[in-house]
């Protein structure tokens, strides 16, 4: 008769139905987390065209009309009239990625509870980090 291993007792953990939970909920909040990921960088980067924009008509003549793009179509505008839509556009913009950041800190928040339960109950034999 042979004493087992730790490394043996290890492989023959059983998963409760609450242990899956925790897994799938981590795993909804990691996807939930890179989708959000995803549009901060494409909001971050949508607010530094604005602001790159925001300069440009900073050194623009005053007298001449300035092309704005309302969805598909152009509209000549007066320079103060886009200065203050790209302006209200900067601050929804700003809003938004707030927002996202708000958003997955909170899913960062939930992961890293539901990290050390698994990893409490699982140890080495369940792998959370992100490759």
């Amino acid at each position: 008769m042979r004493m087992l291993e730790k490394e043996d007792e290890e492989g023959d953990i059983q998963v409760s139905w609450q242990d899956q939970e925790n897994i799938n909920n981590f795993s909804k909040y990691n996807a939930k987390l890179q989708n959000l990921e995803e549009t901060y960088e494409t909001k971050k980067t949508e607010r530094e065209y604005l602001d790159d924009l925001a300069m440009e008509l900073e050194l623009a003549d005053e007298d001449e009309p300035v092309k704005y793009r309302i969805g598909e179509a152009f509209v000549s505008l007066s320079l103060e009239a886009a200065q203050e839509r790209i302006s209200k556009s900067q601050e929804e913009l700003q809003q938004e990625i707030d927002g996202l950041k708000s958003q997955m800190d909170e899913a960062v928040e939930k992961m890293d509870s539901l990290k050390k339960v698994l990893y409490a109950r699982f140890g080495n034999a369940i792998n959370l980090e992100k490759e």
